[in-house]
């Protein structure tokens, strides 16, 4: 055998070491035998190398000799076989306990396995247990874990499979049960392309856990000994960060199911901060439906459901979560904030996302929380839309089949077989109706609340009044946001205000009560060609048009126009769902008086017809056109218009005009055009009646 030592290191001295020198680390190395239950033939052959080197060494011309054939290259020592163990045993001494385990391995095992029972056995099946055990406690100062647990392993089943030492090979185990945190912390440190490392570290972590009894440690386990709860915990918090999200998110489930609520409660977390980060709204439903399930002892849910609330756009849920949270506090905070609650509810959230969520992730850095971003962005706003379409028509769907019953005991079926509904898109497969709380305190939850409930004791003039209220109060407060300026929060309220226009969350209406017994003052009745019952109107009215918009398979509704209304006829178009000949006669009115305005002719009294926003543009393209020294005068026929969308606050159609225009200059001179316009009107429910809120020519 040849060891990887030279007559310098065995002995123990450097190469420059006198003979007196040499002489005194032999004597010490004698004094010293190693006591861990060597036989005496393998200490003997030990000192007897110890002696033959001090010889060599202290002689001058062999020391010279041997000093020559290191500087050739010659290094390693060749021992016979009676002399290898205690090689070994010297290799280990001198400091190289790693190479001295992996070369005493070798010799353990086929065609070098020593006899059974025999000395030799006995002492390489020690030397293994003591190698292994200082080659782990090396590689462990280097913090390199994950090998110094592959040389404890190693060397427990080398005792197993002798059969020997069982009290050392217990102390082995040991070692390697309190090494295992501090081996997970090594292979989930790694670089991510590491995937094995990775996902062994993630499986380990996980086997941890689940013995401990989950994250609050509820079984008495091998590692309670060395690894107490309080002691677990700062070692998750130092190994969280090397997790990714998704990792977080597996783990945290997979806890949940098998008992411990604070794994759930972090899952919950982790959710959100996909979501958020991610840009996955969807993220954010499950981790909404996951804290209303969870029953944490202290935990006041209702804030960060308003959070999440609020990241769903949907303003009037999310104030009701905060102003029905168990924290005085915080209720005090929000009532008597200087500015709008909004902006309150707003800072929470971001303080919130900032400290609480899109913290310790591997994957996850936002130096700053944008808000503005969030709302901006296309595929959020689409899957909210889209939400918001789908349960406004499966409400629309089901107050249709069940018609005139409404005392229905079960789901509509064709709510169950609408090839457009996907139950997926809601919690537990039902509609995401806003919820609040009730007079006694308690939270009404959305997900409570079954489809067949939505129409059970309701009359349709309840439920429209319901709608027109709701619709009311989303566009008014959009309304009063866009002219609220503050800097730290003006950018997200515009966003707000676009995004209470564009989804009205119409399908708050199933938590009308029973008690609820306002009743719908109607303001007229359109449609002069039907003659049927007030209720059967009604029903046809405000909901008909919406239920076809939102098929698929149906064709857009187009009125053909033959002539135009009179503006001096126009009248505030308050019912919930107006017609095409009335939205047709708001907008020749509007474009009359908006004629009549720009050619000098009279002042703009639009208030109840336009927007602000839209009358202020007006304004200021006559203020632009009498600096120029120009009039305008322009005649807009309606030839054609069509239903684009419709919702309980916001409605969208395309209108064709004929269109001319002269431009009359100070000199006299006359520009005149006319061509066929095609325009987008877009209509929003304001202060109890329907307004022109924009329009966009050229589409």
């Amino acid at each position: 055998m040849e060891l990887p030592l030279d007559h310098f290191r065995l002995i123990g001295v450097s190469p420059s070491a006198t003979s007196e020198e040499i002489l005194r680390a032999f004597q010490l190395r004698l004094d010293k035998t190693p006591d861990e239950g060597f036989t005496y033939e393998v200490l003997t052959q030990r000192s007897e190398l110890l002696r033959l080197t001090a010889d060599l060494l202290t002689d001058p011309d062999s020391r010279r000799d041997y000093e020559n054939l290191l500087l050739n290259g010659v290094s390693g020592l060749d021992l016979s076989s009676n002399r290898e163990v205690a090689g070994l045993i010297l290799l280990w001494e001198s400091g190289s306990s790693k190479e001295a385990f992996k070369i005493t391995r070798k010799a353990l095992q086929p065609p070098q396995t020593p006899a059974l029972g025999s000395s030799r056995e006995a002492d390489l099946t020690l030397l293994a247990a003591l190698t292994a055990r200082d080659a782990a406690i090396k590689e462990q100062d280097q913090r390199s874990y994950s090998n110094a647990a592959d040389f404890l392993q190693e060397g427990i089943q080398i005792l197993q499979r002798m059969g020997k030492l069982g009290e050392l090979r217990k102390n082995l185990e040991e070692d390697l049960v309190s090494l295992l945190p501090y081996r997970i912390l090594d292979l989930l440190s790694r670089d991510l392309n590491e995937y094995d490392s990775h996902k062994k570290g993630l499986s380990m972590l996980e086997n941890l856990i689940i013995k401990r009894g989950g994250l609050e440690g509820k079984n008495k386990s091998e590692y309670d000994d060395y690894l107490n709860q309080q002691e677990f915990e700062s070692f998750f918090q130092q190994i969280k960060p090397y997790l990714t999200v998704q990792d977080q998110i597996d783990l945290f489930l997979e806890l949940q199911k098998r008992g411990s609520s604070e794994a759930g409660f972090l899952a919950f977390l982790s959710l959100t901060a996909i979501g958020f980060a991610r840009r996955k709204p969807s993220k954010l439903f499950e981790a909404r439906k996951m804290l209303k399930k969870l029953h944490l002892s202290g935990l006041d849910s209702m804030p960060l459901i308003g959070c999440l609330d609020l990241l769903l756009a949907d303003v009037e849920q999310s104030s009701a979560r905060f102003l029905s949270s168990s924290d005085e506090k915080l209720r005090d905070w929000l009532n008597n904030y200087p500015g709008e609650k909004l902006e309150a509810i707003c800072i929470f959230c971001k303080n919130w996302l900032e400290n609480d969520v899109l913290v310790g992730y591997r994957d996850i850095d936002l130096k700053e929380i944008d808000l503005d971003s969030w709302f901006e962005d296309r595929e959020i706003q689409e899957f909210i839309e889209q939400i918001e379409k789908k349960s406004n028509r499966a409400v629309f769907k089901s107050e249709s089949q069940n018609q005139p019953n409404f005392n229905a005991q079960e789901t509509p079926k064709d709510l169950i077989t609408d090839p457009d509904f996907n139950s997926n898109n809601f919690e537990d497969g039902r509609l995401p109706l806003p919820g609040g709380v009730r007079e006694d305190g308690q939270e009404v939850i959305e997900e409570d609340i079954y489809t067949d409930e939505i129409i059970k004791n309701k009359s349709i003039e309840i439920y429209k009044y319901a709608i027109e209220k709701i619709a009311e109060f989303k566009f008014v407060f959009g309304e009063a946001l866009e002219t609220y300026k503050i800097s730290s929060i003006s950018s997200y309220l515009t966003y707000f205000y676009a995004f209470l226009i564009l989804f009205a969350f119409g399908i708050g209406v199933g938590l009308v009560r029973n008690n609820y017994k306002k009743p719908l003052q109607e303001k007229e009745i359109i449609d002069n060609s039907l003659s049927i019952n007030k209720n059967k109107n009604l029903f046809n009215e405000g909901f008909i048009q919406k239920d076809k918009k939102d098929s698929l398979d149906q064709s857009k509704i187009i009125v053909q126009e033959k002539s135009d209304n009179d503006s001096s006829e126009f009248r505030e178009i308050n019912n919930a769902s107006p017609s095409l000949d009335q939205i047709k006669n708001l907008i020749n009115t509007w474009l009359s008086n908006k004629s009549s305005y720009l050619a000098g002719k009279s002042e703009l009294n639009l208030s109840k017809l336009a927007k602000k926003g839209l009358i202020k543009r007006t304004t200021e393209e006559r203020e632009s056109d009498i600096q120029k020294g120009i009039s305008k005068e322009i005649n807009a026929k309606i030839e054609q218009i069509e239903l684009v969308s419709q919702t309980p606050s916001r409605i969208v159609v395309m209108v064709d005009l004929n269109y001319s225009e002269k431009i009359i200059k100070k000199s006299g001179d006359i520009d005149e055009t006319s061509y066929p316009l095609k325009v987008k009107y877009i209509l929003g429910f304001s202060n109890k009646s329907w307004k022109l809120a924009d329009f966009v020519p050229g589409l």
